[in-house]
Protein backbone atom coordinates (compact mmCIF):
# COMPACT_ATOMS: atom_id res chain seq x y z
CA UNK A 1 0.00 0.00 0.00
CA UNK A 2 1.73 3.45 -1.14
CA UNK A 3 1.66 6.26 1.78
CA UNK A 4 -0.73 8.85 1.98
CA UNK A 5 -0.09 12.61 1.98
CA UNK A 6 -1.19 14.31 5.06
CA UNK A 7 -2.38 17.83 4.95
CA UNK A 8 -4.28 20.43 7.37
CA UNK A 9 -6.82 19.67 4.60
CA UNK A 10 -7.31 16.10 4.94
CA UNK A 11 -6.29 15.03 8.13
CA UNK A 12 -9.11 15.53 10.65
CA UNK A 13 -10.87 13.27 7.62
CA UNK A 14 -8.40 10.06 6.90
CA UNK A 15 -7.56 9.86 10.86
CA UNK A 16 -11.85 9.95 11.19
CA UNK A 17 -12.44 7.13 8.59
CA UNK A 18 -9.26 4.90 9.46
CA UNK A 19 -8.81 2.98 12.65
CA UNK A 20 -4.90 2.70 12.68
CA UNK A 21 -2.79 5.29 10.92
CA UNK A 22 0.91 5.68 11.27
CA UNK A 23 2.83 9.45 10.40
CA UNK A 24 6.03 10.05 9.23
CA UNK A 25 7.00 13.12 10.14
CA UNK A 26 10.14 13.95 7.82
CA UNK A 27 11.33 16.69 5.55
CA UNK A 28 13.43 16.41 2.11
CA UNK A 29 16.33 17.75 3.53
CA UNK A 30 16.45 15.34 6.11
CA UNK A 31 19.15 12.35 5.58
CA UNK A 32 17.58 9.97 7.98
CA UNK A 33 13.89 11.04 6.90
CA UNK A 34 15.13 10.00 3.40
CA UNK A 35 16.74 6.71 4.60
CA UNK A 36 14.05 5.75 6.34
CA UNK A 37 11.57 6.60 3.69
CA UNK A 38 12.13 2.66 2.07
CA UNK A 39 11.66 0.67 5.17
CA UNK A 40 8.31 2.69 5.54
CA UNK A 41 6.97 1.91 2.58
CA UNK A 42 7.84 -1.80 2.24
CA UNK A 43 6.35 -2.38 5.72
CA UNK A 44 3.59 -0.61 4.37
CA UNK A 45 3.45 -3.48 2.32
CA UNK A 46 2.64 -5.38 4.22
CA UNK A 47 -0.62 -4.15 6.46
CA UNK A 48 -3.13 -3.39 3.75
CA UNK A 49 -5.64 -2.60 6.96
CA UNK A 50 -3.47 0.20 8.34
CA UNK A 51 -2.85 4.01 6.46
CA UNK A 52 0.27 4.87 6.14
CA UNK A 53 0.80 8.46 6.00
CA UNK A 54 3.64 11.25 5.57
CA UNK A 55 3.83 14.76 6.72
CA UNK A 56 5.98 16.90 5.36
CA UNK A 57 7.16 19.24 7.93
CA UNK A 58 7.89 21.97 5.87
CA UNK A 59 5.26 22.12 3.63
CA UNK A 60 2.87 21.49 7.28
CA UNK A 61 4.20 23.01 9.79
CA UNK A 62 1.04 23.66 11.71
CA UNK A 63 0.89 19.54 11.64
CA UNK A 64 4.11 19.32 13.29
CA UNK A 65 3.36 22.14 15.89
CA UNK A 66 0.40 20.19 16.32
CA UNK A 67 2.28 16.93 17.09
CA UNK A 68 5.19 19.17 18.44
CA UNK A 69 7.67 17.14 16.10
CA UNK A 70 11.30 18.52 17.33
CA UNK A 71 13.08 16.07 15.62
CA UNK A 72 12.46 14.18 12.08
CA UNK A 73 12.02 11.58 11.32
CA UNK A 74 9.08 11.11 14.20
CA UNK A 75 6.93 7.84 13.72
CA UNK A 76 3.23 8.42 15.46
CA UNK A 77 0.70 6.00 15.75
CA UNK A 78 -2.74 6.78 16.01
CA UNK A 79 -5.39 4.25 16.53
CA UNK A 80 -9.31 4.76 17.09
CA UNK A 81 -7.93 8.42 16.70
CA UNK A 82 -5.78 7.96 19.85
CA UNK A 83 -2.48 9.16 20.20
CA UNK A 84 -0.59 6.14 21.24
CA UNK A 85 3.00 6.43 20.22
CA UNK A 86 5.30 9.68 18.86
CA UNK A 87 8.75 9.09 19.34
CA UNK A 88 11.63 10.51 16.81
CA UNK A 89 14.09 8.24 15.10
CA UNK A 90 14.26 6.10 11.87
CA UNK A 91 12.59 2.43 12.88
CA UNK A 92 14.59 -0.44 11.88
CA UNK A 93 12.08 -2.68 9.76
CA UNK A 94 11.80 -5.01 12.65
CA UNK A 95 11.47 -2.28 15.00
CA UNK A 96 8.71 -0.84 12.93
CA UNK A 97 6.92 -4.30 12.29
CA UNK A 98 7.18 -4.95 16.42
CA UNK A 99 5.19 -1.45 17.19
CA UNK A 100 2.63 -2.30 14.76
CA UNK A 101 2.07 -5.43 16.27
CA UNK A 102 2.02 -3.90 19.66
CA UNK A 103 -0.40 -1.40 18.66
CA UNK A 104 -2.76 -4.06 17.04
CA UNK A 105 -2.52 -6.32 20.99
CA UNK A 106 -3.88 -3.12 22.67
CA UNK A 107 -7.22 -3.28 24.26
CA UNK A 108 -8.50 0.30 22.82
CA UNK A 109 -11.16 0.16 25.62
CA UNK A 110 -8.72 -0.32 28.27
CA UNK A 111 -7.25 2.64 27.05
CA UNK A 112 -9.77 5.16 26.77
CA UNK A 113 -10.80 4.02 30.32
CA UNK A 114 -7.67 5.05 31.37
CA UNK A 115 -7.16 8.19 29.26
CA UNK A 116 -10.41 9.42 31.21
CA UNK A 117 -10.01 8.41 34.46
CA UNK A 118 -6.20 10.39 34.38
CA UNK A 119 -8.06 13.43 32.90
CA UNK A 120 -10.33 13.16 35.73
CA UNK A 121 -7.94 13.08 38.06
CA UNK A 122 -6.42 16.02 36.57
Amino acid sequence: MSTVELTTDNFDQIVADNEFVLIDFWADWCGPCRQFAPTYERVSENHSDVVFSKVDTEAQPQLAAAFDIKSIPTVAVIRDRVLLYAEPGALPEDALEDLIRQVRELDMNEVKAAAEQQEQGE
